[in-house]
């Protein structure tokens, strides 16, 4: 049966000051993130006293406001706007959230962090700093499924660097109502997610219904730093360019070494990593794996299904209004899911506008409004789309 409310796959919640403090146990409030202005007026991200980002305050489809707010900065004059004053509410309370959605025609939204994405890659120095703000967003989350009455679904926030904390997570993430959880798409430690040591964590997701998701964030890079020449900026070019290679790549890895064939209940979202790129990997996997077959004489791993098959079967990804979702539907199934990216500069507050521009109706695509997502939240079986 599908899914009867509309839901928005990407949307993001500002973390309010004190939230990692306030959550965080208490031995480990030394690690926990805060929100700190300085004497212009500028409100950065800071771990330990150490600035990590500019906390901006982002205005839907204006991508130049962050960049003018940076020139700002930079320039060395006092910030245009307070943090606190500039905020609206439905950036960060789950309640005016529901009451956002209402005025857009939206039944339920998923929601990802908004700082939680700055910091990842920043902190992993420090793994007891990674897991302490971790905990504290996962904490916050029970919060938001309360307050919201179940209509915001916040994704957790994981690693797999540790296994135990990661069960321990899981099972609190499931027991709170949160049926999604952020991983990152890269190396962990060295060790590709296909390893043998995260095997558990696997059936972890899948025994507490958690869905594992990727999406863009400051995380594990698959390429080498030596490509990043502008490595002091915000969003360096070269990440924008190839964003969708790091969810390809470990797509890749878990298909082709097996992970879904072991783990037939193991579903995987991605998100705001674009979605124009499926069709021509689709066509690559397939080919790719024929070939090196052929050519080594055996398959990277004894497979039940063709490789794209597993992604059918398993993936759901999100696909802005622009990218065209009824062509890549066409294409390669009916696998995408609407999103937003509310209240990011690069999103839009207009979704279903957006949407119905490009020929895309609720009514027509109960699949990319609403069946695709529930999907990942568990709530429609699993199955290979028409």
């Amino acid at each position: 049966m599908a899914h009867a409310g509309l839901i928005d796959s990407d949307e993001h919640l500002y973390e309010p000051r004190e939230m990692w403090s306030t959550h965080a146990d208490p031995s480990g409030r030394d690690d926990a993130l805060a929100l700190v202005d300085d004497d212009r007026g500028y409100t950065w991200l800071t771990w330990r006293g150490r600035r990590l980002d500019l906390a901006d305050v982002h205005l839907p489809g204006d991508t130049g406001s962050c960049g003018r707010h940076r020139q700002r900065l930079e320039a060395g004059e006092r910030s245009e706007y307070g943090y606190d004053e500039s905020l609206p509410a439905d950036y960060w309370s789950p309640a005016a959230r529901v009451d956002w959605l209402d005025g857009r025609g939206l039944d339920e939204a998923v929601c990802f962090p908004n700082f939680g994405l700055l910091w990842e890659r920043k902190l992993s120095g420090s793994l007891p700093a990674v897991l302490t703000n971790m905990t504290a967003w996962n904490r916050w989350c029970a919060t938001v499924v309360t307050d919201s009455g179940g209509r915001l679904h916040p994704v957790g926030h994981l690693t797999l660097r540790s296994g135990p904390w990661a069960e321990e997570q899981l099972a609190a993430l499931a027991a709170s109502g949160v049926r999604l959880a952020m991983v990152a798409p890269g190396p962990v430690d060295g060790k590709p997610l296909s390893h043998p040591d995260h095997e558990r964590l696997w059936d972890a997701f899948v025994d507490h219904g958690v869905t594992p998701v990727f999406h863009v964030a400051d995380q594990p890079r698959v390429f080498g730093d030596c490509w990043y020449t502008e490595d002091e900026s915000f969003v360096p070019a070269v990440e924008s360019v190839f964003l969708w290679v790091p969810p390809a790549l470990a797509l890749t890895d878990l298909i082709l070494n097996g992970v879904f064939d072991r783990h037939p209940g193991l579903r995987v979202g991605v998100v705001e990593l674009s979605s124009i790129w499926v069709p021509q990997f689709l066509l690559m996997l397939d080919g790719g794996v024929e070939f090196t077959s052929k050519l080594n004489g055996r398959p990277p791993s004894p497979l039940a299904m063709r490789p794209s098959e597993y992604f059918a079967r398993h993936v759901r990804v999100s696909s802005f209004s622009y990218e065209g979702p009824a062509r890549l539907t066409a294409k390669s199934g009916d696998i995408y899911m609407c999103c937003s990216d509310y209240p990011h500069s690069e999103g839009t507050a207009t979704p279903l506008a957006d949407y119905a521009a490009v020929g895309c109706e609720p009514e027509s695509r109960p699949g990319l409004f609403s069946d695709n997502i529930a999907f990942l939240l568990g709530s429609q079986p699993r199955g290979l789309p028409a």
